[in-house]
């Protein structure tokens, strides 16, 4: 049976290209279809590790459970975690292959290219149907060259294309006939038809707009997708910030925002839990008395501990655990609460020794070999309450903090540090608020008590299916009975 596929491209970032790719292969999934995402080139520090030992973008690790699939590199074959604002690491199958500014890697895009054919071969000749998710817009023109992440792959492959675009913001009929008009003919032929998302209000005021846009394009809309408020889906990359109602709270959480942070998602299970009062703080922004103050990964670790400095948050942890605040640090968070971090070979930036906060007695050394892993076990707290992450990291961490591991891992060895005034819980695992016996120990920990278990990933399913209704009901699968197939159930 032939492999069918279908691309997702946006008019904008963030216009709903994961959670639309997500919806589908979770529709396809329950109509009984072999189905798989796909994603050529992301460019993300939220990540997963897959099963078969690399990484990939968190948000195609979403979209494989969306299918019921564990994560592969296969799914993204090309990951760019940027640095610096002109610098990134560039992710091949899943393993890191080097690092390169903005102007060297167009020169790569061609070699990269072979990653993403190779990947889709292994894809097409695997499953059903292939879901494909764009990145950023097909619009942006000085891109267009060695183009590998939308209408390049897409026309290397022959494979049709849905826009999508974000009415929420404002402007979405220019969003979507100004893109068509800036593709090329070929590409323009290319495009099915259109998706509209985030709509909220009356369709009827909507009615002449979308007759409009048919007849001035010759395309049909083939949905329009309501607001869904509430959807707990990991994101790609943008750190959620909008506040969310809650009632009365018991823990007060603040984490930094900095630069380079990496798999702020960790964060999610605080951030939507219903008795925690959590807020990111970003630059500028003085860090306000706290219960527990997080600090979560980062892709520049030594950079973002310069700017923490600089935005007065060394004072503030040194002020907040003297009067008995406690601290977590995930990954380069627990690294920056040692004493240096050294990174002699500049994988991270310039060489050279930066010091750290000074708070854990610990040294880190950056070394080229990066641990990619899944890990389980249970936290060295009372009641030992299970564990289930991942660890993705450079650098080695020594001394003598190490004497109380924070976690106690099911291979036998052991991970991270408690302090031994048990203040500080710091680890290289990343989902460690993920289940829901280590939420409610983390927090018992931190102060807060009688709380009840709150299971994240029951939650993620529910809203996955939640989203999944809301898009079958609102897609015209008439239209779609071409692209996608039917299903056997």
């Amino acid at each position: 049976m032939r492999c069918l596929s279908l691309m997702v491209q946006g008019t904008t970032s963030d216009a709903g290209k994961t959670t639309l790719v997500a919806a589908l292969c979770r529709i396809l999934q329950r109509r009984g279809v072999r189905v798989a995402p796909f994603k050529p080139q992301n460019m993300a520090l939220n990540s997963a590790v897959t099963v078969d030992g690399g990484e990939i973008g968190r948000a195609q690790a979403l979209q494989a459970l969306a299918c019921g699939l564990p994560p592969h590199t296969d799914f993204n074959p090309v990951l760019l975690k940027p640095t610096t604002d002109k610098k990134a690491q560039v992710i091949i199958h899943g393993q890191v292959a080097l690092d390169l500014n903005a102007r060297d890697y167009h020169e790569y895009k061609p070699r990269a290219m072979g990653a993403v054919l190779e990947s889709w071969a292994r894809l097409t000749a695997a499953y059903e149907c292939v879901v494909v998710e764009g990145a950023g817009s097909p619009a942006e023109i000085n891109l267009r060259d060695r183009d590998i992440a939308n209408m390049g792959f897409a026309e290397a492959v022959d494979c049709p294309v849905i826009l999508i675009a974000d009415i929420d913001r404002g402007g979405v009929f220019a969003h979507l006939v100004g893109t068509l008009d800036l593709l090329s003919p070929s590409e323009r032929n290319r495009v099915k038809g259109f998706v509209i998302n985030r709509f909220r209000g009356d369709i009827g005021l909507l009615e002449s707009g979308l007759r409009w846009l048919e007849e001035r394009t010759g395309k049909p809309v083939l949905g329009v997708l309501p607001y869904l408020h509430g959807l707990m889906l990991d994101a790609e990359d943008a750190i959620a910030t909008a506040d969310l109602a809650k009632g009365t709270t018991k823990l007060k959480v603040i984490a930094p925002a900095y630069p380079r942070v990496s798999n702020h998602n960790d964060l999610d299970p605080l951030r939507l839990h219903p008795e925690v009062d959590f807020r990111w703080i970003g630059p500028n922004e003085p860090p306000p008395a706290a219960d527990l103050i997080v600090l979560p990964g980062s892709k520049a670790v030594r950079a973002d501990l310069d700017w923490l400095r600089a935005q007065g948050w060394a004072t503030a942890i040194n002020k907040h655990l003297r009067y008995g605040g406690k601290v977590v640090g995930l990954c380069g968070g627990y690294q920056m609460l040692g004493r240096v971090i050294d990174d002699p070979q500049g994988l991270e930036g310039l060489p050279g020794c930066t010091p750290g906060l000074g708070v854990l007695e610990v040294e880190t050394t950056l070394e080229s070999a990066k641990q990619l892993r899944n890990v389980s076990g249970h936290l060295a707290l009372p009641g030992l309450p299970a564990m289930t992450g991942y660890e993705i990291h450079l650098g080695v961490t020594r001394g003598a903090g190490l004497a109380q591991g924070a976690i106690c891992l099911a291979d036998g060895g052991s991970d991270g540090a408690i302090s031994a005034d048990n203040q500080i819980f710091a680890t290289y695992c990343h989902g460690v608020f993920d289940h829901p016996d280590a939420l409610t120990a983390l927090l018992a920990w931190a102060g807060m008590t009688e709380t009840a278990p709150i299971d994240f990933a029951a939650r993620r399913e529910a809203d996955l299916e939640r989203l999944a209704d809301s898009v079958e009901a609102a897609l015209d699968w008439t239209k779609l009975a071409d692209l996608l197939p039917r299903g056997r159930s």
